[in-house]
Formats: structure tokens, C-alpha cells, sequence
């Protein structure tokens, strides 16, 4: 009996929608409108957190790296550096000799130029590349895949072979339409064999990270023999659980190096890879709360417009709910038939909005090349808000509804 009078009351509001079909589309569009907003920007900010979280997943999840600076910090409300030393080679050699904490990966490297011009027969780069000296250990830690070709071995580093793994950019520039491995480049008259070709990566920012050449560390300390070197540790940790504990120990060994006394504080710093990402992504944060705000603004001027012509559909059809109630229909009948055709165009708006919502997130998001994903909260959140709308606004039209005098309501012409 409740369904077939729930079925009744829905084809009744069915009916009454089709026949106000422009004010309803005006209403669902006005609805669609702010759940859109809301979608949309909550789409773009799951796919930039997704490319974040990819983006600097790939530096490798369970790493950490000693740095010569942690970061900027600040004394008597004033920003101002600690000036540290730079880590030396004897330094960085020693650290990792010292450091043997279980399930732990030590990696050196360094930037020995940003300014370097690569040759392959008579062709030649701008002098904009990036050379880096690494070890074997540098591509995993850094979660730096091969596309072609290999990675380092402890051979090619212990014997400093004449080797190099190039950034993907190179097999579209100076490389491309030929096999890439096993060709020679030269870098300042030496020369070098291609041995792998790095995935792309793009740029973090404002480093181009695919116009990169990487070369065993003691040769390019060989070939790159500027003052105040600055070297790199980086160290990843196989097991995450022990990751704080590998973290402390390093910085107990990083002291040790540099034989600092108890009361003195650390002058390097520690800079774990999931950090920089919690940063970035407690900023998009703020996005989020800007599309709730957005979002609200706008579903509240869409609830406003949903009751008023609910409480106009409500006056011109006064007679007929007097028709209602004098042939026995019950005050709640009439107060769920109104609620029902509320909720009808409200949802309404709701699926128009979700459908215009994830189109516009996934065209903003493919323009700027984000990683786009089904943002799943948004559209229960949407959802959620626009049954919301249509409980809110429906409430007072289907009261005033359900208590209509029969007899006055007659009387309405």
C-alpha cells in the first residue's frame, strides 16, 4: 500500500514537473550551477594532488636526503638562514662508511654544472644542460626510471667508466630518429656511451629535469673541478616503519662526521621527500575550502530559488489540493507529493550538475596536464548537498501545502 502510494505520488510530481518544464528547467540549471562549481574545483584539486603525490613520489617514498639546509628558519620574527658549511667529499664519503643503519641505501651526488653543452657528431646543445655526478645507488633513490637502456652499475662507478644516462629530452633533441644507446656524446672533450635514457619526468619547479646527463661521480669531480662543491646524501630506507628511526641515526652520523659537541645544534639539514609533498598538498587544501565556499554561496542562492517556486507551484495549485483533500487525501499525502516533486528537481540538478561539474574539472585538468581521477568525494559530496537543497527548500512549501483549508482551497480561483 506505501509503495503503490509512493509510485502514485511520483508519476503526480512527474506530471507537475513536464507541465512547468521551463521553470523547473531554470530551477534545476540555477541547482546544476553551484553543484558544477563545487565538482569542478574539487575535481582540479584532486588531480593536481594526484600529480603532486606522483610527482614527488617519484624522488622515492621511504627517502631522505642531507642536505647542506633544511630549510628557512625563523628567530625574533625575523626570516633569516643559519649559514651551514657546505658537505665536502670527505664529509659525504665518511657519512656513508659510518652510516650502516639495517635496510638502508646510501646514495652521493652532486651538481656539477647547470650550464654544460653536449655534443653527438656535429651536432651540438644549447649550453643548458645539467650534468650530475652519482653512483649506482642515485636512479632508485631518486625513484628515477630507465625507458631504454640501464642503469649504473657498481662496476661502471668503481672503475669510473666513461658512461652516461641522459634525461628524455635528448631522444627528442640531440638523439632522435636513432637508437640512443651505445652512441657517444661529449661533454667538455670527453667523451661519454650512452647507456640508458631516463623516463620522462618534466619540470619540478622551473628544473628541467629531462635535459639532464648523469655521469659516475668521480669522473665528474675529474672533469668539474669548481670550489665549495656541494655534495648530496640520500638515503632511502627499504622498510618504512624504520624510516624515523634510519632518520635519527643519520643525524646522529651526520654529528659524528662533523664532530659536533652535545650543546651544539645541527648545522645541515634533513629533508624527507614526503614533507615536501605534506607541504604542497596542505596548501591545495585551501582550494578545497574555496570550492566548499563557492560551492555553499551558490547552492544557498539555488535553495531560495527552489522554495519560491515551490511556494509558487503550492499557490497555483491551491484548488487542486482542496480537490485532494475533500476527496479524503491526508495531510501527510499531501505534504510528501510536494516533497517528493522538491526532491525530483533537486536530484535533477544534482546529476546535471556532477556531469558539467566532472567535464569541466577533466578539460581544466587534461589543459594543464594534471593526472585526472573520478574525484569520488566530490560527487557524494555533490550528491549530498543537493538532496540537502531539495529537504531544506522543500520543508516549508510542503507544510504550507499539507495545511490548506480544503474549503478555503476550493474557493481559489
Amino acid at each position: 500500500m506505501m509503495l503503490n502510494l509512493f509510485k502514485e505520488n511520483v508519476r503526480i510530481a512527474y506530471g507537475s514537473i513536464r507541465t512547468q518544464i521551463l521553470r523547473t528547467s531554470l530551477t534545476v540549471l540555477i541547482i546544476a550551477i553551484g553543484i558544477t562549481a563545487l565538482v569542478g574545483i574539487l575535481t582540479v584539486v584532486s588531480a593536481l594532488e594526484n600529480t603532486l603525490s606522483a610527482d614527488f613520489a617519484s624522488m622515492g617514498a621511504n627517502t631522505f636526503n642531507v642536505n647542506q639546509y633544511e630549510n628557512v628558519t625563523q628567530r625574533r620574527g625575523e626570516e633569516r638562514k643559519i649559514i651551514n658549511p657546505i658537505i665536502s667529499y670527505p664529509e659525504a664519503v665518511d657519512f656513508k662508511n659510518k652510516y650502516d643503519y639495517p635496510f638502508t641505501e646510501t646514495s652521493l651526488s652532486f651538481t656539477a654544472t647547470s650550464t654544460a653543452e653536449v655534443k653527438y657528431e656535429a651536432t651540438k646543445t644549447d649550453p643548458e644542460i645539467t650534468v650530475v655526478g652519482v653512483d649506482e645507488y642515485f636512479l632508485t633513490n631518486s625513484g628515477l626510471e630507465t625507458s631504454l637502456g640501464r642503469n649504473f652499475t657498481g662496476f661502471d662507478i668503481d672503475n669510473n667508466n666513461y658512461v652516461c644516462v641522459v634525461g628524455s629530452d635528448f631522444g627528442k633533441g640531440l638523439l632522435k630518429d636513432i637508437n640512443p644507446i651505445d652512441k657517444t656524446i661529449s661533454i667538455r672533450g670527453a667523451r661519454f656511451k650512452v647507456i640508458g635514457i631516463l623516463k620522462e619526468k618534466g619540470s619540478t619547479f622551473g628544473n628541467k629535469q629531462d635535459l639532464r646527463v648523469l655521469i659516475p661521480i668521480q669522473v665528474a669531480r675529474s672533469l668539474f673541478t669548481a670550489p665549495n662543491i656541494n655534495y648530496t646524501m640520500s638515503v632511502m630506507v627499504s622498510n618504512k616503519e624504520l624510516l624515523d628511526q634510519a632518520l635519527d641515526h643519520a643525524i646522529i652520523t651526520m654529528r659524528n662526521v662533523r664532530k659536533l659537541s652535545p650543546v651544539r645544534d645541527n648545522n645541515f639539514g634533513i629533508v624527507r621527500s614526503d614533507d615536501l609533498i605534506n607541504r604542497i598538498l596542505g596548501i591545495t587544501k585551501y582550494l578545497g575550502l574555496a570550492s566548499w565556499l563557492i560551492g555553499i554561496i551558490t547552492v544557498l542562492g539555488s535553495s531560495i530559488a527552489l522554495m519560491n517556486i515551490m511556494i509558487v507551484s503550492v499557490t497555483e495549485r491551491t484548488r487542486e489540493i482542496g480537490i485532494r483533500k475533500a476527496l479524503g487525501a491526508k495531510r501527510s499525502t499531501v505534504a510528501i507529493q510536494f516533497f517528493i516533486e522538491t526532491l525530483l528537481i533537486g536530484q535533477l540538478g544534482g546529476i546535471v550538475g556532477i556531469i558539467l561539474g566532472i567535464l569541466i574539472g577533466y578539460a581544466i585538468a587534461t589543459a594543464l596536464s594534471f593526472e585526472f581521477v573520478i574525484p569520488w568525494i566530490a560527487i557524494l559530496a555533490a550528491f549530498l548537498t543537493s538532496f540537502m537543497v531539495a529537504i531544506v527548500s522543500g520543508l516549508y512549501p510542503a507544510i504550507r501545502a499539507a495545511y490548506l483549508d480544503p474549503i478555503e482551497a476550493l474557493r481559489y480561483e
